[in-house]
């Protein structure tokens, strides 16, 4: 199975990976020019580090996370989760179209939550977030 994630992380960073984490990274940057966005910024550098190699990895929900994550969550989505939306569902028809590219689809398709809500939420290796008692 890690041989399988290792091929498909590979074929992803060429089909989309790439271009999807430097987009972020660049989000990030921008994020960080600003103290009030810094927040933000470190955020969006979590999500390219998901975006690079998200094969083999599962988003779970942070123990502990309160109102002001809701609140950073809320200012996210109005400001960048819903066109990132747009273009996780965007690449994900784009590489729908050939077979190799399913699963390619459904992992930026499972990038949505994070583009939506990425305050509150943790990016752990997929063994992990099946084991509640080490989060």
């Amino acid at each position: 199975m890690a041989l399988l994630r290792l091929i498909l992380n590979i074929i992803w960073i060429f089909v989309a990976g790439f271009w999807l984490a430097v987009g972020y990274v660049v989000a990030g940057l921008i994020c960080c020019l600003l103290i009030i966005t810094i927040p933000f910024g470190i955020a969006s550098f979590r999500m390219a580090n998901y975006a690079i190699w998200p094969f083999g990895r599962e988003l779970v929900r942070r123990e502990g996370a309160g109102g002001a994550t809701l609140v950073l969550n809320v200012i996210w989505l109005i400001v960048a989760g819903w066109w990132l939306t747009i273009g996780h569902v965007a690449t994900a028809i784009g590489l729908a179209i050939t077979i190799i590219g399913l699963p390619m689809a459904w992992a930026s398709l499972k990038m949505i939550p994070v583009a939506l809500a990425p305050f509150g939420n943790e990016i752990v290796d997929s063994g992990r977030a099946r084991e509640p008692w080490q989060f």
